[in-house]
């Protein structure tokens, strides 16, 4: 997969600070929770498991304070669980006093795959500092260590990579202090009677619950930030189990809170040091704000925040139809990037005509609510693309929608398209139909997309085909072991990753866990 083709940074003038304070007050005070390993565990060789390592039970966790490790000498501890949070235990010696450091190195993993393969092989193009290690010099015994940062896992391995001949290390009192913001007695229960539906609903709560931190992060193990086509996502799994309506209208004011020159917003924002927007400018995520204040607004009726952060919403929308021809269809251009999913032969231009329309919809209806004048002006434009989408991006022979000069057929196009409601509710049916029954050959490669494909099924109609679709997708990640859903799968290559390396792959991520909004939503 290609690098991503990022905007020049752009210079930020006059943050709203108004907006910028607001989002401080509303900063959450994260849950905290101690919780101890479940079990020691090997990790053996299996091809028949994904990645080709699963982890076995090697005993009790009590059993690691009669470990006396040496040189070369590791343990693997399984906390049962996906965590997020600090760890914390106990170091001390056994044999001749210690007359040199002890040298531990901690691996961090979601996926047994971590604690076997060695990360120094990684040879991916984003950094490999996001690959969960430590290593601890530990001059004085016994000690008891509280690692600063915070980890995403379910697996800690320790080795010792350095001791002496004369003593030997051991480690008792490992447990971690999970952390977030998600209070999980705000939920509901499902009790649904298909139990692989109640298991997939619970597992994408999960999910949310761990990108749930003082923003909604798109991955707790990485990027650890704040990403517009996640929040979107996020926060329509949220209206339906925590209801944590304040934190979406935190992350809101934080992306109106610092625009470019433009006014656009960005696609994702740094929280620390200080707020800092980043210098990745996406036409469909720049959408997805808009998008995202109309759905807080429907769930919320948060009329101040509605008309607060109006005309950031509307100022996307202006800037989107900047980006139309003279047929008013968007661009094709090598200058610009549309998202839409990660598939590197993926032509964008269709979908993110669809996006656009999508989301001038959802303007429409907020220029209405607060009474704003180009209500009018805008129902127009909508007219004008919508015409110009079924007049160049509707093939009538090929009866699909295409994209780009080369006219390519795409999953993404036709679902999109069908979200956006350019067709009449028949024909968008049909559509769906014969895209699962002669689907092209450019495919869906996240879960993000599966998202909108499950959707894109629902709204048109074909709800025992959605159930169907999203059983054997999520339900399929379940199948492979996964405790929280993830950022990439491939049911046809689950090795699949954009990056590089599948062990730099995300097992916890915000985009996936929108099943318990389709669920719950839909009533499925």
């Amino acid at each position: 997969m290609e690098e991503p083709k990022m905007q020049a940074a752009s210079v930020v003038i006059k943050p709203n600070e108004e907006f910028i304070q607001e989002a401080e007050r509303l900063k959450p005070a994260l849950l905290k929770r101690k919780v101890e390993a479940a079990q020691l565990v090997n990790v053996v060789r299996d091809e028949a498991v994904i990645h080709g390592w699963r982890a076995e039970a090697a005993g009790e966790p009590a059993l690691l304070s009669a470990k006396e490790l040496g040189k070369g000498d590791s343990v693997i501890l399984d906390f049962g669980d996906h965590r997020v949070g600090y760890l914390a235990f106990d170091v001390s010696s056994v044999g001749s006093p210690p007359d040199a450091p002890l040298q531990l190195k901690l691996t961090m993993g979601e996926m047994p795959v971590e604690m076997a393969e060695p990360f120094s092989e990684y040879e991916g193009w984003i950094s490999s500092s996001w690959l969960q290690e430590e290593t601890l010099t530990i001059d004085v015994l016994p000690k008891r260590i509280e690692l600063p940062r915070r980890y995403s896992f379910r697996y800690v391995k320790f080795e010792v990579l350095a001791s002496s001949m004369k003593y030997r290390a051991i480690l008792d009192n490992i447990s971690c202090t999970i952390v977030t913001s998600a209070d999980a007695s705000q939920v509901e229960a499902l009790h649904h009677p298909d139990d692989e539906l109640e298991r997939i609903d619970r597992v994408s709560i999960r999910t949310l619950e761990d990108c749930m931190q003082e923003v909604f992060e798109d991955g707790p193990k990485r990027d650890r930030r704040l990403w517009l086509g996640d929040l979107r996502l996020q926060a329509l799994a949220n209206y339906e189990t925590f209801r944590n309506y304040d934190l979406v209208k935190r992350c809101l004011y934080l992306f109106a809170g610092v625009p470019d020159e433009k006014g656009n917003v960005s696609a994702n924002l740094f929280i620390e040091p200080t707020l800092i927007a980043d210098d990745t400018y996406l036409f469909d995520y720049s959408l997805f704000f808009t998008t995202s204040l109309f759905d807080y607004y429907t769930a919320s009726q948060d009329e101040e925040t509605l008309r607060a952060l109006w005309p950031t919403a509307r100022r996307q929308v202006e800037l989107a139809l900047e980006q139309l021809d003279d047929r008013g269809i968007v661009q094709d251009r090598p200058t610009w990037w549309s998202f839409i999913d990660w598939h590197m032969d993926l032509n964008k231009q269709a979908p993110s005509q669809a996006i656009l329309i999508y989301a001038l919809k959802r303007a429409i209806q907020m220029a209405v609510w607060v009474g704003c004048e180009s209500a009018d002006r805008l129902a127009e434009q909508l007219s004008v693309i919508e015409e110009a989408a079924l007049k160049h991006l509707w093939d009538a022979e090929q009866n699909w929608f295409v994209s780009g000069e080369q006219r390519q057929v795409s999953w993404a196009s036709q679902v999109w398209f069908v979200l956006a409601e350019v067709m009449p509710a028949g024909a968008n049916q049909e559509l769906m139909l014969r895209l699962l029954n002669t689907p092209p050959e450019i495919g869906l490669s996240t879960p993000y997309m599966h998202h909108h494909l499950v959707e894109a099924l629902l709204v048109s109609g074909c709800r025992e085909q959605a159930v169907a679709h999203l059983k054997a997708y999520w339900g399929g990640m379940l199948a492979d072991g996964a405790d929280t859903f993830w950022e990439l799968y491939d049911p046809a290559n689950k090795t699949f990753s954009p990056y590089g390396s599948y062990l730099i792959n995300s097992y916890c991520h915000a985009w996936s866990c929108t099943p318990t909004y389709l669920i719950r939503r839909y009533g499925l």
